[in-house]
């Protein structure tokens, strides 16, 4: 067949800021909202003004066969970026500055003539192949078009399906189902989520800020079990995007999450979940990428209020995150927590990702309840720091920039990061906390001017970080071996802490 272009609905969002061809044929391009600089703010009755924003263009197809793409931007620019580096993708510029680039098999990448503004993302699917039948009484289909649903009821052995051309504008929610799907190559547009808002935040405390509304996910699955996720585009989630909350066997494949721009916008946040994959995924969020995560202890509350059995949610373990795709406007890249309300969350594996911008921690064990994190490996993570990394910044006055902030060209986030810790928002409050032990970073190869930092940190004697292992970290090509090549920073209650 070669490839297919989606058809493109157009929405109130356009922008127009390249040209594409595939095999000298012109494509259409979506569009997106997507956060121009890291400020954020906590959220006192109202969003991130849209002036730190910006609108960018996005190419989706599939492809079975080798194509050539001619990339036209319609501003002068100087060079251009391909990410991720990795991806090898050949590609020549032209005498009239078209970026012609030849793509052998499916790839979700970046084409950069600006920086990371105005990026052109391209997000080349493997042809889809859905057992759909549309007389199928559990299935709940949604065509070409814009389609503006509001709540989305998942029950058990259903499938929503969105197929190519489709704009729905939803949220899901899905609630003690079992064997649920949501296929497709259309678009699930969260924009109208809207928050309710409770009262009007007067003090100015981070926690009433927060707690000042009702703000609902754009996809929610609880105590659900047989999950699987494949092919869709997630764009514009109000808080996180996908929320399994002990859930388990769960699979999300293909899936692009893009277009985050509000205040806590993560990507893929799983609390107290079991047996869950998600592969080859592209995530750009303004807030964390994937986390595990216990429960948020006021989840916790409500699900105790209710009579839910704790042992079926005090666990998480078997995580497998692989050949996913991470640029991240604000927040976090690969985390476990902050919240960690569990008695153990272990047998996590990180592998084989790309991550194209950062700004904060990128590989972060965030303790700060009462779990047991142990038997955690982050394998084979190539990560690429920009020239001059933005400072992530929180807005504290409506009239404050982020200029305003004077941003540290000399920035640099922390690459490793694994802590116990008190944290004034997301623990629990009791004076219970978790352990660290047997975390792993094998193979991480960064690029970029910046040092490698890492940073281990226990709670004290009793609540320790201990037994992490560094094996094999590449700064720019050279294996990382001696400590001045690296900053560390440990305190007295770790142990056991090896980097070779």
């Amino acid at each position: 067949m070669g490839y297919r272009v989606y058809p493109v609905t157009q929405t109130e969002l356009f922008c127009r800021d390249y040209t594409v061809l595939i095999d000298g044929k012109e494509v259409p391009l979506n569009s997106a909202r997507v956060s121009a600089v890291p400020f954020n703010r906590y959220w006192p009755g109202h969003q991130r003004q849209i002036e730190q924003t910006e609108l960018i263009n996005f190419l989706s197809f599939s492809l079975d066969a080798p194509v050539t793409l001619e990339i036209v931007p319609h501003k002068p620019f100087e060079r251009v970026e391909l990410r991720p580096a990795s991806a090898e993708l050949g590609y020549e510029i032209t005498g009239e500055g078209h970026i012609v680039v030849t793509l052998k098999k499916p790839q979700y990448f970046t084409v950069e003539p600006y920086g990371r503004n105005h990026a052109l993302h391209v997000f080349a699917d493997p042809m889809p192949q859905y057992d759909i039948d549309q007389n199928d009484p559990n299935l709940l289909y949604f065509g070409a078009g814009e389609h503006d649903v509001g709540l989305i009821e998942l029950k058990s052995n259903q499938t929503l399906y969105l197929d190519e051309g489709a704009v729905v504008y939803a949220r899901i929610l899905a609630e003690r189902a079992e064997n649920i799907r949501i296929l497709g190559r259309g678009i699930l547009d969260n924009s109208r989520n809207k928050e309710e808002i409770l009262f009007e935040a007067t003090a100015k405390t981070e926690k009433e800020y927060i707690q000042n509304a009702i703000r609902y996910h754009a996809v929610e699955l609880n105590f659900c079990e047989r999950i699987r996720i494949e092919g869709i585009t997630v764009r514009d989630s109000l808080v996180f995007t996908i929320r399994p909350t002990a859930c388990r066997d769960i699979e999300i494949q293909n899936v692009k999450i893009f277009g985050n721009w509000r205040y806590n916008s993560d990507g893929i946040d799983m609390h107290n979940c079991r047996d869950v994959l998600i592969e080859n995924c592209f995530i750009r969020t303004f807030d964390d990428c994937i986390c595990a995560k216990g429960l948020d202890w006021r989840l916790k509350n409500s699900f105790d209020e209710k009579g839910y059995d704790p042992k079926t949610y005090e666990y998480f373990k078997n995580l497998h995150v692989k050949g996913c795709v991470l640029w991240n406007d604000w927040g976090k890249c690969l985390e476990i927590g902050a919240e960690t309300c569990a008695e153990e969350m272990c047998d996590i594996l990180f592998e084989d990702c790309d991550i194209l911008h950062v700004t904060s921690e990128v590989l972060d064990c965030m303790n700060v309840d009462y779990a047991e994190v142990h038997d955690v490996t982050y394998r084979n993570i190539r990560i690429e720091l920009d020239e001059v990394i933005l400072h992530p910044r929180v807005q504290k006055g409506e009239e404050m920039t982020y200029a305003d902030n004077d941003p540290d060209p000399d920035y640099t986030p922390i690459l490793i990061c694994v802590r116990v810790s008190y944290h004034h928002l997301w623990s629990a409050g009791g004076e219970r906390r978790g352990i660290n032990r047997n975390i792993t970073f094998e193979d991480i190869f960064v690029s970029g001017r910046q040092k490698p930092i890492l940073w281990f940190k226990g709670y004290d004697a009793d609540y320790t970080t201990c037994d992490v292992t560094v094996r094999g970290l590449y700064h720019n090509g050279v294996r990382v071996t001696s400590c001045e090549q690296y900053e560390l920073r440990q305190d007295e209650f770790c142990k056991n802490i090896s980097i070779s």
